[in-house]
């Protein structure tokens, strides 16, 4: 699944490492996401919607 999430981070001036701090996962855990090698979890992608303040669907998406 193609996501936003670095694009998004980036913007905001965050490491992975704060990011995954502020989500409570590791880093490692926000770079698969990023590299798109792991999927977050439902409850995991609605945090980082939060965070971020938008909608899931504006993050992560099926091109």
């Amino acid at each position: 699944m193609k996501n936003d999430v670095r694009t998004l981070r980036e913007a905001a001036g965050l490491s992975q490492a704060a990011l995954g701090a502020a989500l409570e996962v590791s880093r490692q855990t926000i770079n698969a996401i990023e590299t798109e090698k792991y999927d977050p979890s439902l409850p995991l992608a609605l945090r980082i919607a939060r965070y971020f303040h938008t909608q899931i669907e504006e993050i992560f998406h099926v091109d």
